[in-house]
């Protein structure tokens, strides 16, 4: 390795680190310039709330045995409409990539899904599946299903049509295409569906929560309204910014692993 190499590697990681002090460091400055807001008044505690009585009301959950039954109950539906929507969603790109008829027949339709306010479907899902966790499973569903089918069967579509003939004049067949070429191709596009996923999961599994719950954090975010608890609401908004950060730390730890082979 150069010397040269060398000192660009050492600028890299020196960057990185000043990037993340300066990072860690905004986000001191906004809890504290939070804090002391409501220490001095600047504005009504009541309203904003302040991070020591987010903290106290978290103390609270954890004290009555309610926190890890919340937070238990929306990573669960929301890892469960995050596994099931990728894994469906690439499956029905995958068909929709092989047969032409099939894609041609369905697009419009899924134009008008992915327009559609999934919202107004949540009485019809609640009377299809029940009032249950199955509900709001569904509600997330719908939400990331139609915006993976569409992002991974834009890059199946968007791999190089010269690359497909000469398989095809080497004596490839369809699946060998899809298996040897499509996919390897498209995995940093399925990657940045799963950081899509992630951040479309959480607010489908939340709304889902807004409309029937008795747990979670959506269903805390709803009651700490309704009470007038805003320490509440700020307190969930606040784990649930945290958990979708872990869920993303997560899936971009993945995809560095992955990459080092792509």
């Amino acid at each position: 390795m150069s010397e040269e190499h060398k000192q660009y590697l050492k600028k890299q990681r020196i960057r990185k680190i000043v990037i993340r002090i300066i990072q860690i460091g905004i986000l001191i400055l906004f809890f504290g310039l939070w804090e002391l807001s409501a220490y001095l008044e600047w504005a009504d505690p009541f309203i904003t709330s302040s991070p020591s009585r987010v903290v106290k009301s978290i103390a609270n959950l954890y004290t009555s045995g309610q926190l890890f039954t919340h937070l238990g109950a929306t990573l669960w539906e929301t890892v469960i409409s995050f596994i099931l929507s990728t894994v469906l969603g690439t499956a029905i790109a995958v068909i929709l990539w092989w047969s032409e008829t099939v894609r041609r027949v369905l697009e419009p339709y899924l134009i008008v899904l992915n327009s559609l306010p999934k919202v107004a479907l949540g009485p019809l899902i609640i009377i299809w599946v029940g009032a249950g966790r199955t509900a709001i499973v569904t509600m997330a569903l719908m939400i990331c299903l139609i915006i993976t089918v569409i992002s991974a069967l834009t890059g199946f579509m968007s791999v190089d049509e010269e690359k497909i003939q000469l398989m095809r004049s080497m004596g490839a067949n369809k699946f060998q295409i899809l298996t040897k070429l499509i996919l390897p191709a498209n995995i940093p596009n399925i990657l940045s569906i799963l950081k899509i996923n992630v951040g479309l999961s959480w607010v489908g599994t939340i709304m889902g929560e807004y409309l029937v719950s008795r747990e979670g954090i959506g269903y805390l975010l709803v009651y700490g309204s309704q009470v007038f608890k805003l320490d509440l609401v700020m307190a969930s908004t606040l784990m649930l910014c945290v958990l979708a950060t872990a869920m993303y730390l997560v899936v971009a730890l993945i995809e560095k692993l992955i990459s080092r082979y792509y």
